[in-house]
């Protein structure tokens, strides 16, 4: 084992530490031991190996050591089979029965299944985290009137909590995804070298049944040496979509904390710039953008594991080791980082009110646009001198005073019609039974 300093900023920088310790060498081999002894208990019940040697193996199993285990793999190329040669000669009389029947990815896959079940936990507990905190915004900012934007330019008035409701149910979604997915995924793969479990002489249904039980697992409906590679993908990619999520709302935080908008902004009170004393750089929205990056990029790997030569092959091993923890250490990071950002969120709700001013009225065009129509106007006619009227605007004046003072459109409309109507706050629809619908939706997928 290398004494040098760690390379990958995974193992230091980013990623909590309950998670950098789920996928430590320590824990990967105390999973390995685990199914091992899990594997002796189903040998026992199926009566291929003498009653008493899972609890013979409690004792030699406590002494394995990880360096034992990727010393011994340097000799022999595999690590598995280290183990179960060193479990072989640890345990006694018991040891000749260590792994009988298995094959080493009945270990291997057994042991992610129970990581992945325990980060997941942990992703999930961050992210319901998250989505509280979203909605106690929506509901707090549930009036605030804002600048509604499409194509980057100002389209409809919305509210500050309309907008944390979109993402409370965004990311609602993908509570509901990584709870639904954990049933296809954390499964044991007890089944021996290519899945018939004929090492087992025809008990291998009992030793399955008793091993995955003992684990607190179900076994998968069949496989062949390997659990089924679109399981990994599926995980990976709710991950990768997860990703997204937050990565969007970190480039709205982005977008509307640039000078020119100021409607949100970090907070902290940091150096924004070596060089330029008046900065306030949004970056923990840019670094959960800039791992964003990283979690769509695993998805090719993991979809690129899903085709292996008939009952197996080994292109997946080395990609899964390096693909499945980073998956998660960067998720971790990135929800992390989003309970941060929203600790730190300044809303402004003066710059938003400044904002909606900015067009002196032209936001509100359709408002108009549905006035007419009801006072008798085709819709297109209406669409279309609003929109002569909206781009000649000159400087100083206003939609009002061009709708007032124009031949047509003033015949439709009173001078306190068209005051209403350019009013942003009576132009909202149902925004405030959309958002409760939201939060509705919250509640209900919350308690998987």
């Amino acid at each position: 084992m290398s004494s040098a300093s760690p390379v990958c900023p995974f193992d230091w920088r980013y990623g909590s530490e309950e998670m950098r310790r789920l996928f430590s060498l320590e824990e990967l081999v105390r999973r390995y031991l685990q199914v091992e002894k899990a594997i002796m208990v189903g040998l026992e019940a199926a009566r291929l190996a003498p009653e008493g040697c899972s609890r013979a193996l409690d004792t030699c199993l406590e002494g394995v050591r990880p360096s034992d285990v990727y010393s011994m793999e340097a000799v022999t190329g595999h690590d598995i089979a280290s183990l179960a040669f060193i479990l072989g000669e640890r345990c006694g009389e018991c040891g000749r029965y260590v792994h009988l029947g298995a094959t080493s990815y009945d270990v291997v896959d057994t042991a992610w299944a129970l990581t992945i079940r325990d980060a997941l936990a942990i992703i999930r507990r961050k992210l319901r985290s998250v989505i509280d905190r979203l909605s106690e915004l929506a509901v707090e900012y549930r009036d605030v009137l804002m600048v509604g934007r499409t194509h980057g330019q100002h389209a409809l008035p919305i509210t500050a909590g309309f907008k944390f409701a979109n993402y409370v149910y965004e990311l609602s979604r993908s509570f509901e995804r990584l709870c639904e997915l954990e049933k296809r995924v954390v499964r044991s793969k007890v089944s021996g070298a290519v899945g018939t479990m004929a090492g087992w002489l025809g008990r291998g249904l009992v030793v399955e049944e008793t091993a995955s039980r003992y684990l607190g697992l179900e076994p998968h409906a069949i496989t062949t040496q390997v659990a089924p590679r679109d399981g990994f993908a599926e995980v990976v990619l709710a991950l990768a979509i997860l990703a997204s999520q937050l990565d969007r709302f970190a480039l709205e935080v982005r977008e509307l904390s640039r000078s020119e908008i100021g409607e949100m902004y970090e907070s902290e009170p940091r150096v924004g710039s070596s060089a330029m004393p008046h900065k306030r750089n949004p970056v923990i929205a840019e670094r959960i953008s800039g791992l964003a990056k990283l979690a769509r990029s695993f998805a090719v790997a993991a979809l690129e594991n899903i085709p292996l030569m008939h009952e197996r092959d080994l292109t997946n091993s080395s990609s899964e080791r390096v693909l499945i923890p980073h998956a998660f250490l960067v998720v971790d990071q990135m929800l992390e980082d989003m309970a941060r950002l929203l600790r730190v969120l300044y809303i402004d709700k003066e710059a938003m009110r400044r904002n909606l001013e900015l067009t002196r009225g032209a936001i509100m065009a359709e408002s108009l646009v549905v006035r007419l129509v009801q006072r008798g106007l085709p819709r297109h006619e209406a669409h279309r001198l609003l929109m002569q009227v909206t781009r000649s605007m000159g400087p100083g004046t206003s939609l009002e005073d061009e709708v007032l003072k124009h031949e047509v459109l003033s015949k439709y409309l009173s001078p306190d019609e068209v005051r209403e109507a350019l009013d942003p706050a009576k132009y909202l629809g149902n925004y405030s039974e959309l958002i409760d619908r939201a939060l509705s939706y919250w509640r209900r997928v919350s308690g998987c």
